[in-house]
């Protein structure tokens, strides 16, 4: 369910008594409300940095951010998640060097996430100051739904309003890659901020990595719903695997180049030219660049069937995207896997895979509308028998972006 009158209502009890209005301290008593969502990608994994193509949708599971400016040049941020207040100047921000180079950036958990949108704003050359916030949300964190890229987006949205920005969501996404790149030390590519800041109700969305451009893809709710399921697996997105896994798809780019010169990335290999030159390749690097090649090939084919409502074809690619991720690219797990065979033993379920970077997170089902508490039933009662671990199962809805939900003076909000 998305974050409802409750939780928005506590978000701004809470925003009220920790940065009660000051009129030495704020320049007007105004409280803007942004909403962030999640994502999940159905199917193109490990693809969005190999300027390749992805099929994600914005979810119905999100963050909720309240701010106000301040006079002054800090901010304060406070997690009611989290329990937790980060202060800091906003000119004493910088990325360090080794951030670059998929190293972590500086200490501090979740607050990292919003000191590097600061960064990347100012580094573009927009005027922040500071501002007080306070944010909560129901996205499980580190289950591969993007938590890490609705705070990003989320923060950079409230930046928007509070200073009056020109910031279009394209570029919103891009700063916000930038942030989490350079300032974090995650080499991710697009897909996740991309997805958060154009999301769409009631569709996917078909994205070129390379160009930015892309194009809705409709799941119409009367036929087919989305089932994801936590693993109760975490796992570290900027953890040394996951880099490791850019760096041998760029190693292998470069091998393959010796015999095709004009790509400049996996996207640009196609599957019958990538099979005559794979022995070419150490066997490793082979498989991860197999995986990535044929994945975009899938992600293509995905899209068409979801668009032609052929969603027995679209949950077959699915599958096969599941084994490739889990035998060739090796980023999936037990649980992950015991997940994906409990969702394939149940009759109307058209397919399932892992969902985000691997080693843990969630898998992601497209169900028949009509199979969808079948499977739920079977998650929650296989799972545990199979893992010892308890699953947490959500129907999802595809949603709209970011956006600010509304503006108000302090007596509104009371």
């Amino acid at each position: 369910m998305t974050a409802g009158p409750g939780q928005l209502r506590e978000l701004l009890d809470a925003f009220q008594a920790r940065f009660p209005f000051d009129p030495a301290m704020h320049p007007a008593d105004e409280t803007v409300v942004v909403r962030s969502p999640g994502r999940v990608n159905l199917i193109g994994e490990h693809t969005d940095y190999n300027d390749g193509f992805v099929l994600p949708l914005a979810i119905d599971r999100e963050i909720l951010l309240a701010g106000r400016r301040r006079q002054d040049e800090t901010v304060r941020v406070f997690s009611l998640n989290m329990g937790d207040e980060s202060a800091f100047p906003v000119n004493g921000v910088a990325a360090p060097a080794a951030a670059g180079e998929g190293k972590p950036g500086p200490p501090g958990g979740w607050s990292r996430y919003v000191e590097g949108v600061v960064w990347a704003l100012r580094e573009a050359g927009f005027a922040v100051g500071g501002f007080d916030a306070a944010l909560v949300g129901n996205i499980p964190q580190g289950g591969g739904l993007s938590s890490s890229a609705a705070l990003e987006v989320g923060v950079a949205v409230l930046i928007k309003e509070l200073f009056g920005l020109e910031l279009d969501p394209v570029a919103t996404a891009r700063l916000c890659q930038r942030a989490e790149n350079e300032y974090v030390g995650v080499q991710c590519g697009i897909m996740d901020q991309f997805t958060v800041a154009l999301g769409r109700q009631g569709h996917a969305l078909l994205l070129d990595c390379r160009t930015l451009e892309y194009h809705y893809v409709p799941l119409p709710a009367q036929h087919v719903r989305l089932v994801v399921a936590d693993t109760g697996v975490r796992r570290a997105l900027a953890s040394s695997e996951y880099n490791t896994r850019r760096r041998q798809c760029e190693e292998g780019v470069a091998l393959l180049r010796r015999h095709l010169p004009d790509i400049r990335a996996l996207r640009d290999v196609a599957p019958h030219s990538f099979e005559q030159l794979r022995d070419r390749l150490p066997e490793v690097l082979a498989r991860r660049c197999g995986h990535v090649i044929y994945e975009n090939a899938r992600v293509l084919a995905a899209a068409a069937s979801l668009a032609n409502d052929n969603f027995t074809a679209c949950g077959q690619l699915m599958y096969a995207s599941h084994k490739s991720l889990r035998d060739e690219y090796a980023v999936s797990c037990r649980e992950l896997d015991e997940m994906v065979e409990i969702a394939r033993s149940v009759p109307g379920v058209y397919g399932a895979r892992m969902t985000g970077a691997g080693f843990g997170g969630c898998v992601v089902s497209l169900v028949r509308a009509d199979a969808v508490d079948a499977l739920v039933a079977a998650i929650e009662a296989e799972y545990p028998k199979r893992t010892g671990k308890t699953p947490a199962v959500h129907v999802i809805t595809p949603s709209a972006g970011a956006a600010t939900v509304f503006k108000a003076s302090g007596d509104a909000l009371a």
